[in-house]
């Protein structure tokens, strides 16, 4: 066995033999070649290799799955013995199924063939800039990585998928220092398929660079408002992210403690906000081209002109539940833009918060949540103010949702999501 698509195909056989009434396998194997920056200096270049193998087999409507990390024939043939083994000893469920067969397809995407030594010239093109530009700036990790890999989803109903596809992407943590002064610590992640464009420009690293070095004298806020709340692109991936898993996802839609079971197709939000998860949006460094359950990925709006659109369930959720499934992985979100410039949302406040980081626990099942405002600033009279520390802010998702109130025109691609800064009503802020 060479190729994925035999070890797949060997793999399937040898679940049917086994007694697999239905069966899917999903093999993945790949490099990475990896540069780490730590304390400015670098400190470490490697190359790492990976294999994966993802076993379900439905033997009388019971399911067992199983994943092993060597695709040698002996490791394949142990890891299909657990899977049955797994399938045996569960409780039969008549939602289990996979998927029908529809158009088998190969995808190719991105950048299959690296420029090493491109990407490691920008990189130290890239702390140069951070040195010159933000000199208060230190990076305290930085790691940049190639990754080639291709991933073959296989079934018994004959759907098969391959994907190849290659990316480069940086990460970096970092603070502003300054004598005895340091700002509280933050992060920033991108990915990208071309190393025409210098790093430092990707996304919104500058602007976050600039803001940490206006946080080294930060000021506790002292007392407590309902006011407005401006969410940057860097934090707002997060907090969408919170509220749908909290309200459109398998486990709250299936056990029915979502306070929007009833609302798809209804009003969620102001006619302004739509939503929509693209990962076939060129945007998009590599997105997904199929899903974990076997079906060919397609865009889609989760939330349209205030309309909750879709939920986010996968195929056994759908079956579970008897709503859609989601035609996508929901990771690659992106925000239609509004009709106001980001200084005119500044402007339109007489107080609030600009949010670049949030710490908190898990919302509540009802969208509740409650922490710590991290790297971001004091709004007053239309300007702003202060970086603040020490302040809480708290309130519930759906009502924050539903209080969308400005949306920037201009956006921020990562890579990965496409987002601009939106202005949400009714937060309460609580400062010592």
């Amino acid at each position: 066995m060479k190729s994925n698509h035999e070890i797949a195909g060997y793999a399937l056989e040898a679940l049917k033999k086994a007694g697999a009434d239905h069966a899917q396998c999903v093999v993945s194997t790949g490099k990475t070649d990896e540069f780490n920056v730590d304390g400015g200096q670098f400190s470490l270049m490697r190359s790492m290799f990976n294999s994966v193998i993802v076993l379900k087999a439905l033997k009388n409507g019971k399911k067992g799955v199983i994943t092993a990390n060597r695709l040698d024939k002996e490791a394949v043939d142990n890891a299909v013995q657990a899977c049955m083994a797994a399938a045996e000893s569960s409780v039969a469920d008549e939602a289990e199924s996979i998927a029908d067969k529809e158009k088998n397809e190969a995808f190719s995407t991105g950048v299959l063939t690296p420029d090493r030594n491109r990407l490691f010239d920008r990189i130290q093109e890239y702390m140069d800039d951070v040195k010159r530009d933000y000199p208060k700036i230190m990076i305290e990790q930085l790691i940049s990585k190639y990754t080639h890999s291709q991933r073959v989803f296989m079934n018994t109903n004959g759907v098969e998928f391959e994907h190849t596809r290659g990316s480069y992407d940086i990460s970096t943590m970092f603070s502003a220092h300054e004598g005895e002064q340091t700002s509280s610590f933050n992060g920033y992640g991108a990915e990208f398929t071309s190393l025409d464009t210098k790093l430092i420009d990707i996304g919104m690293q500058r602007i976050l660079y600039a803001e940490s070095e206006k946080q080294l004298n930060t000021k506790p806020y002292s007392g407590k408002f309902t006011g407005k709340l401006l969410i940057t692109p860097a934090c707002l991936s997060d907090i969408l992210m919170a509220a749908f898993s909290n309200f459109i996802s398998d486990g709250t839609i299936m056990d029915g403690t979502s306070p929007w079971i009833t609302l798809l197709g209804k009003t969620v939000a102001p006619e302004m906000l739509t939503i929509s998860a693209r990962p076939l949006d060129s945007a998009v460094a590599c997105g997904e081209r199929f899903t974990a359950d076997g079906y060919r990925s397609e865009n889609m709006d989760i939330i349209k002109n205030g309309i909750l659109n879709s939920f986010m369930l996968t195929n056994y959720g759908s079956r579970k539940t008897g709503y859609p499934r989601a035609l996508n992985l929901s990771n690659n979100l992106f925000v239609k833009p509004g009709d106001k410039g980001l200084k005119d949302l500044i402007a339109s406040v007489e107080r609030g918060v600009l949010l670049n980081r949030f710490s908190g626990g898990q919302p509540g099942t009802n969208g509740d949540f409650s922490g710590v405002a991290k790297n971001s600033f004091l709004i007053e009279n239309g300007a702003i103010t202060d970086a603040i520390s020490e302040t809480m802010i708290n309130g519930n998702l759906s009502d924050l949702i539903k209080q969308v109130i400005g949306i920037s025109s201009e956006t921020v691609c990562d890579g990965i999501t496409v987002l601009p800064w939106m202005l949400f009503d009714g937060v309460t802020v609580t400062g010592k």
